[in-house]
């Protein structure tokens, strides 16, 4: 939560000091922080809390959800406040051009549903990673 929310000011200062989109988009890349996230947890969940593969998939989902959240909420307010961010950028809207809000929206909504599952996917990887770490140091 802590990453999640560094990035996510990181994301706006860098839009706010006027770096161009595509010099600075992958600086504080949402998207990757939470995959890579769900791919870690899933693999130390299982070796160390002893989770189950559905308990894997249920972090990872949960990681993909509120990121992709945090996602939605900043391009529901950049576009309600009319303020350019790297959120409203078409290329992060996977846009040729400038679109128009309810454009943006189901594109997040879509993005909000298939990347929650994609992280549930990491988590489950990780989970099978997992298998290799070293086991919990045992209580001294």
């Amino acid at each position: 939560m802590v990453l999640l929310a560094v990035f996510t000011v990181g994301r706006l200062v860098l839009g706010f000091r006027g770096v161009p989109y595509e010099r600075g988009h992958h600086v504080f890349s949402i998207v990757i922080l939470s995959l890579l996230s769900s791919l870690f947890y899933g693999g130390f969940c299982r070796k160390w809390r002893g989770y189950t593969v559905a308990q894997a998939l249920a972090v990872g989902a949960s990681i993909g959800l509120m990121s992709q959240l945090v996602i939605f909420l900043l391009t529901f307010l950049s576009y309600a406040l009319h303020v350019d961010t790297y959120f409203v950028n078409p290329r992060a809207l996977n846009a040729t051009g400038p679109i128009s809000f309810a454009a943006a929206m189901a594109g997040r909504l879509g993005g909000l549903v298939i990347n929650t599952a994609t992280h549930s996917v990491a988590a489950a990887l990780g989970w099978v990673m997992g298998a290799t770490l070293p086991d919990a140091r045992p209580a001294a």
